[in-house]
C-alpha cells in the first residue's frame, strides 16, 4: 500500500480565492480569526494541489474548485470531486505557516502530523506521555529531548487522526514505539551511549502507534531543518513518496 505527501507554504497559494469552492468561499468568509482563516485556507489548498496531482488532475482554478474538502461527522477531511467521494483517504496538518497533507486509497486509516522541534516542558511530557515513553524520554540526552518529545507527539497526533478521535481522546491511550536504532535500549545505551541518534533523519524512518483499544498503525516519521512531519497508517505503507510539483 502507498501513501503520498505533499507540503506547501503560505507563499505557494494564489492571492485570489477562485480555487475554492462556493461552499468553501462560505465557510472562510464566516471565520473572524486570522490565523484561523489563514490556516484553513493552506490546508484546503495543500489537500487540493495533493489530490490533483494524485488523481492526475489538471491544476488550474476551475479543477481545484470542483475539489471539495469537507469535514466528517468526527471531523476529519473527506475530499469529493465534483459533488461525489473521491477515491482517496486524506489527512491534513498544519504549521507555522506550513501544511502538510498526506493520501492513500479509501478506507485506509490515515493521520499526518507536521510539528517544529521545540522544547515542551517536564509536566507536558507527565501529563501527555505514557509510563513507557516518559521512561524513553528519559534515556535521551537533554539535547536530544526536544526532538524525541516531538516526534512522539506527532506520532500520537498522526494515530489519533487515524483513529477519526482526535485530541478528545486521552494522549495516553495510544503509544509510540520506536525501532531500538532510534533509541537503542537501556544496555545499548550503558554500552554505547547516544551515537544511533545521529543517524540521518532527512529520510523517512519507521514507527508503530499502538492503541489500548487493539489498533495498531505502523507509519513513518522525517526531519528537515526544524520541521518533523509523522505518517501512520492501517494497514501499513511502503516509504511515503512525496508529490512533485512544477516550480
Amino acid at each position: 500500500m502507498d501513501v503520498y505527501w505533499l507540503e506547501q507554504s503560505e507563499a505557494d497559494i494564489p492571492p485570489e480565492n477562485d480555487w475554492l469552492s462556493a461552499s468553501e468561499v462560505a465557510c472562510l468568509r464566516a471565520m473572524r480569526i486570522p490565523k484561523r482563516r489563514a490556516d484553513w485556507r493552506l490546508g484546503r489548498w495543500t489537500a487540493k494541489r495533493g489530490l490533483s496531482l494524485h488523481l492526475n488532475l489538471p491544476s488550474e482554478a476551475q479543477s481545484l474548485a470542483s475539489i471539495e474538502i469537507r469535514p466528517a461527522a468526527s471531523g476529519a477531511p473527506e475530499a469529493f470531486i465534483a459533488g461525489v467521494p473521491a477515491a482517496a483517504s486524506i489527512s491534513i496538518s498544519h504549521c507555522n505557516s506550513n501544511a502538510f497533507c498526506a493520501i492513500a486509497p479509501l478506507g485506509t486509516a490515515l493521520g499526518c502530523d507536521l510539528e517544529l522541534v521545540e522544547p515542551r516542558s517536564d509536566l507536558f511530557v507527565s501529563d501527555y506521555f505514557t509510563a513507557e515513553e516518559q521512561a524513553l524520554v528519559a534515556r535521551v540526552t537533554a539535547a536530544k529531548r526536544p526532538w524525541l518529545v516531538t516526534l512522539l507527539w506527532s506520532a500520537k497526533e498522526s494515530a489519533l487522526k487515524a483513529l477519526h478521535e482526535g485530541l478528545r481522546r486521552d494522549t495516553r491511550s495510544v503509544i509510540v514505539r520506536l525501532a531500538d536504532s532510534i533509541i537503542p535500549s537501556e544496555n545499548a545505551v550503558a554500552r554505547n551511549g547516544n551515537r544511533s541518534l545521529s543517524r540521518d533523519r532527512s529520510i523517512w524512518l519507521p514507527l508503530e502507534v499502538h492503541s489500548t483499544g487493539g489498533e495498531i498503525f505502523h507509519g513513518w516519521w522525517r526531519q528537515s531543518g526544524n520541521r518533523l512531519r509523522t505518517v501512520v497508517s492501517a494497514p501499513a505503507s511502503a516509504l511515503p513518496t512525496m508529490l512533485q510539483t512544477l516550480q
